[in-house]
């Protein structure tokens, strides 16, 4: 569904109601200043508030068709670095973990969930339906994005195959033609090792009555020599000891989007964006045969076309609908060396990636309900060519129908009951791998998913939400059948994972301590039947497996109170994710990078002369990884590190009306804090950096 606000928006909702609103456009009315998109829509009486950048919504299971609560990201926020890859956005985000894996690659985890059960979307495109039923995030430029959101929790059926645990939508081309909104910008910056990145965006608005044009173009570059390396940590063969080995960076990205909608309602947009990146792979260093590993060259195009109707009149009422055609196009070189000089190439590999994704989205009312069903049809393409070694072709089709009704229970001023509404969804899920590389095909699979939520409101400011859902992911050609140049040994044989899952969520506002608190829990069940995990063979290679059941069960809780211009807040994930395996009786079995406890918090307020000032700490409880080498448990302590930021904005004349300046440091104390085994976040760094809005 696309996104709309304004008068047109406000004089609908008042003739006829925000429940047609948000079957017709999935927004919010224009008082209340928030928008979000179907399939994840949010209800006029939904509580909104802010963290400061940071917008948490306790979206209403019958107003979210997730029924998860989301959190918004403002990229413009003084923490988060200039011209952004999605990996930096998302570490900005509570709740949500994102780890550098021994290939580079930046993955996020979530309530005990793998970095392939979380889906990342682009203007409703899926990116993680690909080879590896993943992104790296580490390589996504999103500084072209409006907004990037998190819903976390339970999943819609409408989102399409292979979503289970949670959603990243990013947001390029969606949104209505907003003659307000300021579509030119510039932003860049530096850091104390010498690495440097900047970017411009250039757009313009033509609008007539409810109708419009809008068009914007821009492009960014990062590079760096390395990241710096935390004190105590040491690694072999390095020039500079306090740079982390083999971690350089050279990106370039560029991006499109434009937009026409009619006064009717009807619309068409297009969005795409690109890049072309060269990099390092920094070496485990807890084994004895870590990865030697460069990407001499990296390449991506996302292209998406979608078109809508528009909220109006059909034969059985009204309603609207919308089509999305997506492509995904990528290349990539990963050289692996001899040594840990990275001189002499030993073996090479080449890859070619396509994905085609075509979605159909429809709206209709349904008495004092509403109807929402969704298409997705989805074929990836991956070309592997192995030096030494030959070329192998892999395909794997997916497909995905599903259907959610939502509708009201009770009315405002029902006592408990008020503006109560339940949704019930269901989907069927199709998988197949029609191309294997010359490898021992599997037959296709089927499976089916269901969900049920629902809320009340209780008293005037809280609200309350529970639900349910069954989804199935199905495995990835990559864990199938790639053996990552002599790491994996292949399983075609895996079977497809099935998470159960189950939250209740209280948010409400208080005034407590002479401020206004505002707050969230949420208490979350989900287990994992046949999850599949790596495992360590004991001579250097993993092996993936369906290990019977996961299991993760927890609270999170996110709070912020104001005093005028000062804050406190802050976020906790306490959770317990048991894996148990019949073949494995009585031996514990732990899993990898899954922390007890997560806390983080911060503190905000204004310094002198128009400054200010925010401070973070966050803390990580004692995880566990597997050593490939031994094929034992290894224990990684808990840690924290201290984060420190000063900003200020100015007021400037010309094409820009704002800029933003900041001086951060990052990883004040130098702490040595892992993303996995061997695996150090970069040391303190100082960054300066500005926006022009």
């Amino acid at each position: 569904m696309t996104r709309r606000m304004g008068g047109k928006v406000g004089r609908w909702c008042a003739r006829r109601g925000a429940w047609r609103l948000l079957a017709a456009l999935a927004c919010l009315p224009a008082a209340e200043g928030v928008a979000a998109q179907v399939p994840d829509t949010v209800s006029r009486d939904t509580v909104s508030f802010r963290l400061r950048e940071l917008r948490i919504e306790a979206l209403r299971p019958v107003a979210s068709v997730s029924g998860a609560s989301a959190v918004r990201l403002s990229l413009q926020s003084p923490r988060v670095a200039a011209v952004p890859l999605l990996e930096e956005a998302l570490r900005e985000i509570p709740f949500l973990q994102v780890r550098e894996n021994s290939r580079g690659e930046a993955q996020p985890t979530l309530r005990g969930t793998e970095s392939r059960q979380l889906a990342v979307l682009v203007d409703g495109v899926p990116l993680s339906l690909g080879w590896d039923a993943r992104t790296d995030l580490s390589l996504i430029p999103v500084d072209a994005a409006r907004e990037i959101q998190l819903f976390r929790g339970i999943s819609s059926v409408l989102h399409g195959p292979n979503v289970l645990g949670g959603v990243v939508s990013i947001e390029i081309g969606h949104g209505s033609v907003d003659p307000d909104r300021r579509l030119n910008g510039m932003q860049g910056g530096m850091d104390a090792t010498g690495a440097a990145f900047g970017g411009v965006r250039l757009g313009r608005t033509w609008s007539s009555g409810d109708g419009g044009v809008s068009v914007q173009a821009g492009g960014a570059y990062r590079t760096r020599d390395g990241v710096p390396l935390p004190g105590g940590v040491e690694q072999p063969a390095a020039i500079d000891p306090n740079r982390r080995l083999n971690s350089d960076l050279d990106h370039v990205s560029a991006f499109f989007t434009g937009r026409i909608e009619s006064e009717g309602g009807a619309w068409v947009s297009m969005s795409t964006f690109g890049y072309r990146a060269e990099r390092g792979v920094p070496p485990e260093l807890h084994v004895m045969n870590p990865r030697r590993w460069r990407m001499p060259e990296a390449k991506r195009a996302v292209g998406t076309v979608s078109a809508g109707t528009g909220w109006g009149r059909t034969p059985f009422g009204t309603g609207d609908f919308e089509v999305s055609i997506g492509v995904d196009a990528g290349d990539a070189q990963i050289d692996e060396f001899e040594t840990l000089a990275y001189e002499d190439v030993a073996g090479q590999e080449f890859a070619d990636d396509r994905t085609l994704t075509f979605r159909g989205l429809s709206d209709h009312e349904l008495g004092e309900g509403v109807l929402r069903t969704a298409l997705t049809v989805a074929e990836t393409r991956h070309v592997e060519r192995l030096v030494p070694g030959g070329e192998s072709t892999f395909r794997q089709r997916l497909f995905s129908f599903g259907g959610e009704v939502e509708l009201p229970l009770a009315g405002p001023g029902a006592g408990f009951w008020s503006g109560a509404r339940v949704s019930l969804g269901a989907s069927w899920d199709h998988g197949s791998t029609p191309e294997t590389g010359g490898r021992e095909a599997r037959e296709a699979i089927d499976d089916w998913g269901a969900r049920i939520g629902g809320s009340a409101q209780i008293g005037p400011r809280v609200r309350f939400h529970m639900g349910a859902s069954r989804r199935v992911r199905f495995p990835s050609l990559r864990e199938l059948y790639s053996g990552a140049l002599g790491r994996f040994v292949p399983n075609h044989e895996l079977a497809p994972e099935i998470l159960r899952a189950a939250e209740g969520g209280v948010t409400g506002t208080v005034a407590a301590f002479g401020a206004e608190v505002e707050a969230q829990a949420v208490l979350f069940f989900q287990s994992f039947s046949n999850a599949i995990v790596r495992t360590g063979l004991g001579d250097g290679r993993f092996r993936r497996e369906n290990r019977r059941r996961v299991d993760a069960a927890g609270i999170e809780l996110l709070g912020d109170a104001r005093w005028g211009d000062v804050s406190l807040g802050g976020d906790l994930t306490w959770q317990n994710v048991n894996v148990t395996d019949q073949r494995f009786e009585g031996r514990r079995l732990r899993a990898e990078y899954q922390p007890g406890i997560a806390v983080g918090a911060h503190v905000e307020g204004p310094l002198f002369a128009g400054f200010r000032a925010r401070a973070a700490v966050e803390a990580i409880g004692r995880q566990y990884c597997v050593d490939p080498d031994f094929d034992a448990d290894i224990a990684l302590d808990p840690t924290a590190r201290v984060d420190l930021v000063v900003s200020r904005e100015f007021a400037v004349r010309g094409p820009f009306r704002t800029l933003q300046t900041s001086l951060s440091l990052d990883n004040l104390a130098d702490a040595t804090v892992f993303d996995q085994c061997g695996l150090p976040q970069p040391g303190r760094l100082l960054r300066l950096q500005f926006r022009l809005f």
